[in-house]
């Protein structure tokens, strides 16, 4: 239990009155938390009346109650069980974040000590594991990879499959945030054909992660305090941010009792959908495609022409209605990288600062609130530190777990377990009659359709063979739909 649980309980505020189509009245409660946000529990509405509330991406309701992120979109602010971001990141470390989300308070310094001996010796994994990584095909993404063996560490540690024994839960959660960075690491290893690298238990977490993806058995690899430091920072930055799609995704598989290897895979999964885990990629990109700073006024235009696709990414936040509090954190990370890794003349750096100090200035973007995001750094840091495009949602998962599981764990923790089950607006056809295949009309596969056989086929025949010499682009370099550079001046 946390000390401050006492004072972090829902309160009912009153009552809110409800008018029925048919004329009678609903009383509902009216609930605030912690900060104050007020919300209508409609919990007796469907048992009451038979109605459903109506709300696409759930981005009007409140689906669980959390003590771990507050954020407040409007002042800027984001919170990890009380502590501001900007403390943390500048005064406390990754040790110091992860125990702070996993059990509600800062470690002692003997608390400390034993957390992270317990995440650095269980940062192997079994060896017959590390043989799942050559099944895949040498091109795979490295995300493809890290969702297919993390859902697999359920099949190697069992001894922690009881979800409601305390001490497996938590052995649970030192292991998939232990492992994390050893399986990302295997994963990149793997997609350039390089040997792996073993952890080591003298390296820090980021310093660990850095070996990992960059040493080589040819010759020492010599880690970077400043890129390491900078690494971590960027860890605490992304660890959780409350209910986003991945979290929710995790708490939807958790709900159901699955194993917590098989809820984070799915954290994993749905943080691979571009709009949510690849918005580095693409402010790398549109850095590239604007390509030089006087281009950068005939973007902005575009930018503002709902009739152009090109969009300007990096800005603008769901939840954020001002700056993002992790950008302003991030932009110092970044000059910090630049400078250790000596490309503080990155064209694309001074691309970025000039277009900030623009788009900030100028009054369409202010009204709407659309100010510089955590992604419109990082994907520059991140270059800079050497990380590849195709790790950057990668890394972003292996910062994201540590929220997951603590997400995952307050989850399994409630005293009262319910399953997900949201409600549909059917749309569909109502009845019919079932029509035999001689009454059907007549139908074809569409043409230049392959089947499996013939794609195997293919596959088959060009093991072996360099497929950027046939043109086909990578898959971490997928081009982006909105950032053609078509209309932007050279």
């Amino acid at each position: 239990m946390l000390k401050s649980e006492q004072a972090i309980k829902m309160k009912e505020e009153g009552m809110a009155e409800v008018k029925m189509p048919d004329g009678q009245t609903l009383q509902l409660p009216v609930l605030s938390d912690a900060a104050g946000a007020k919300f209508l529990d409609v919990r007796k509405l469907q048992p009451t009346t038979g109605m459903c509330t109506f709300d696409p991406g759930f981005t009007s309701t409140g689906a669980c109650q959390s003590q771990i992120t507050f954020i407040d979109g409007k002042k800027g602010v984001l919170v990890y069980r009380g502590y501001s971001i900007d403390d943390l990141a500048e005064k406390g470390d990754f040790i110091d974040a992860t125990y702070l989300l996993l059990h509600g308070e800062l470690p002692t310094k003997s608390q400390r000590e034993k957390f992270n001996f317990e995440l650095t010796h269980h940062s192997l994994v079994h060896e017959q594991l590390i043989k799942f990584f050559q099944g895949f095909k040498h091109d795979a993404h490295p995300m493809a990879i890290m969702v297919g063996v993390v859902g697999a560490l359920a099949a190697f540690y069992s001894d922690s499959a009881d979800i409601g024994n305390p001490a497996e839960r938590m052995r649970s959660c030192l292991r998939l945030i232990a492992k994390m960075p050893t399986l990302a690491a295997i994963a990149y290893k793997t997609s350039i054909g390089q040997p792996i690298v073993y952890p080591r238990n003298d390296l820090s977490y980021s310093e660990n992660f850095l070996h990992m993806l960059f040493a080589v058995p040819t010759e020492t690899y010599k880690i970077d305090p400043e890129l390491a430091r900078a690494l971590e920072i960027i860890l605490v930055l992304h660890m959780d941010h409350e209910q986003n799609a991945s979290t929710s995704t995790v708490r939807t598989a958790g709900s159901s009792q699955a194993n917590p290897f098989a809820c984070i895979a799915s954290g994993i999964a749905a943080l691979w959908g571009p709009a949510h885990g690849g918005a580095n990629e693409a402010v790398l990109r549109m850095l590239e495609v604007i390509g030089h700073v006087e281009n950068i006024p005939d973007a902005l235009e575009r930018a503002k022409d709902k009739n152009d696709p090109f969009r300007l990414m990096g800005f603008g936040h769901r939840v954020y209605k001002t700056y993002d509090p992790r950008a302003k954190i991030m932009r110092s990370v970044c000059h910090g990288v630049l400078k250790a890794a000596k490309k503080e003349n990155d064209p694309l750096l001074k691309i970025a600062l000039e277009l900030e100090r623009i788009a900030t200035s100028d009054e369409y973007f202010i009204k709407r609130g659309l100010y510089p995001n955590v992604d419109f750094y990082s994907g520059i840091t991140l270059r800079a530190m050497g990380i590849p495009v195709s790790m950057y949602t990668v890394l972003f998962a292996v910062a994201r777990t540590v929220g997951w599981v603590s997400q995952w764990k307050e989850m399994a923790e409630d005293p009262v377990p319910r399953i997900s089950r949201p409600r549909q607006m059917y749309l569909g056809v109502m009845q019919r009659g079932f029509v035999s295949v001689e009454s059907r009309g007549a139908g074809q596969a569409p043409k230049g359709a392959k089947t499996d056989d013939e794609e195997d086929a293919r596959d088959a025949a060009q093991q072996g063979v360099d497929i950027s010499s046939m043109g086909r682009l990578s898959s971490g370099s997928v081009s982006h739909p909105i950032l053609s550079r078509s209309s932007i001046k050279k």
